[in-house]
């Protein structure tokens, strides 16, 4: 694939930690996909595995993004972290973009670890919602998981005008 660089250097966020920062921080994922000559994006929520450097994302077992990962597991995301608007029309902002393999988890453990890694980062009392929803072995087997391992991240930059 061809290596892009950023147009505008001065918005480049290079540093792994702000890079990881913006992912621990996010909910929601947009995630473009190809299947043949077909796009398709979705927006998804997630949770950031640091340490496998990977997102976790809750779906359906089958369905039309199924399908698109199976013909082709090679996707491009983006998370954007909104700092809202100050003086004037700049619209403050962090964002990332990555590129990498999504991977149906199958395996009943990962599953499990994977909604752990969800639930953390999506809920403020997340152990409520294990207590309430992820009891029993069977509501595992019945959902399905998604794991996104990243292999390519950049950053960009707006600061908001002093």
């Amino acid at each position: 694939m061809t290596k892009y660089h950023i147009r505008r250097v001065e918005k480049e966020i290079s540093d792994k930690e702000d890079l990881t920062a913006i992912l621990k921080s996010g909910k929601y994922t947009t995630i473009s996909m190809c299947k043949e000559n077909e796009a398709y994006l979705v927006t998804l929520s997630y949770g950031y595995d640091e340490g496998k450097d990977a997102l976790y994302l809750h779906c359906a077992k089958e369905g039309q993004k199924i399908d698109f990962i199976k013909s082709n597991p090679i996707v491009c995301g983006t998370v954007i972290e909104d700092n809202g608007y100050e003086d004037g029309c700049g619209q403050a902002y962090r964002s990332v973009v990555f590129r990498g393999k999504i991977n149906i988890v199958e395996d009943l453990q990962e599953k499990k670890y994977g909604f752990r890694i969800l639930i953390n980062q999506l809920e403020g009392d997340p152990q409520a919602i294990k207590n309430k929803f992820l009891k029993e072995d069977k509501t595992y087997e019945n959902s399905g998981m998604l794991r996104l391992d990243i292999s390519e991240i950049s950053g960009k930059e707006e600061k908001a005008e002093s």
